[in-house]
């Protein structure tokens, strides 16, 4: 096993200033046992009063203001870029992390260098409900959080490898970004919000890499605190609670990911589930959100650009 306690860990976090979870969020970096911290903040407020009260406040954060809104997957590629670490930990704003998570989730990395993401038990604010203990691809292809919304009663405390990691709190190993990287970009800057975790789980996966679950690393995350509306905050369902922008992308991210990554024996084996439930899908979208068919034409365009980056060479398998 790999001695991983002296290693620098960069954390960064994607903010708009949206509620009042940010102070929470860097109180418990602050508070955390493993000492080797560098802590970056990409800021899309577009609020220079907020930079300010930021950097007088955290010295100690490296602080980026962007000009323009980067959302979730640009901002992480601006942090990734500014970062120094050995190790990449990807946090929403609305994400607390017990002291010890940072430490007991290095401990996963450390069992085989084959392992590039690595989760912990993920519980929503209540300290009982379980947001996510692992992220994994569902025979309809989509990202399915084992555990999500259920309560917390000890049936996932055994450590064991997993397909990805919630984005929430997504922990990477620096050179499995590095290797997987395409067009300069770790997160896919057209997945804005959305699916960019399984998309960057599925590249990893394709090229050698393993993600793992360890049930001592615990984070509390309010679901849907950023992007959702204030009454689908926790809520199940969260398309129904999203802007017809967002929900688009929803729509549009899970196309993209499966145009990059999805091998043909793949594509054909799940074909009759994928098939039931686009019925379903597009059923609700016709009957409940047919506003939502102009915005998804409008970005089509996004489409040959995800069969283009298919194609592009990543590094040599991981070994």
């Amino acid at each position: 096993m790999q001695e991983l306690s002296n290693k620098i860990v960069s954390v960064i976090i994607v903010t708009c200033a949206i509620g009042d979870y940010l102070k929470s969020c860097l109180d418990s970096l602050k508070g955390q046992t493993h000492p080797f911290l560098e802590i970056i903040l990409i800021d899309n407020s577009l609020n220079p009063n907020f930079s300010q009260t930021i950097s007088k406040a955290w010295p100690e954060v490296k602080l980026y203001s962007s000009p323009k809104n980067l959302f979730y997957g640009q901002g992480l590629n601006k942090g990734i870029q500014m970062s120094q670490g050995d190790f990449v930990l990807c946090l929403n704003d609305d994400v607390i992390l017990e002291k010890r998570f940072i430490r007991e989730a290095l401990k996963g990395f450390s069992i085989s260098e084959s392992i590039g993401m690595v989760s912990g038990k993920i519980l929503r604010q209540d300290k009982q409900t379980i947001d996510s203990t692992g992220l994994f691809l569902s025979p309809w292809r989509t990202a399915k959080e084992r555990g999500y919304g259920i309560k917390d009663k000890g049936q996932f405390e055994k450590e064991e490898y997993i397909f990805g990691v919630n984005g929430a709190v997504a922990f990477y190993r620096r050179e499995m970004l590095e290797q997987i990287k395409a067009d300069a970009e770790y997160f896919d800057s057209d997945f804005r919000m959305f699916y960019e975790d399984l998309d960057i789980a599925w590249r990893a996966k394709n090229r050698g890499w393993k993600g793992y679950y360890i049930p001592t690393a615990i984070a509390y995350h309010v679901r849907g605190a950023t992007a959702r509306q204030v009454k689908g905050i926790n809520r199940r369902f969260a398309r129904h609670y999203l802007s017809d922008e967002l929900h688009a992308d929803l729509i549009k991210n899970r196309y993209l990911a499966i145009i990059k990554n999805e091998s043909r024996v793949g594509f054909f084996l799940h074909l009759p589930l994928t098939v039931f439930y686009e019925i379903l899908l597009w059923g609700y979208i016709l009957l409940l959100r047919p506003r939502l068919i102009k915005r998804f034409v409008l970005d089509l365009k996004r489409f040959n650009s995800a069969w283009r980056k298919r194609r592009v060479p990543y590094a040599l398998p991981h070994q």
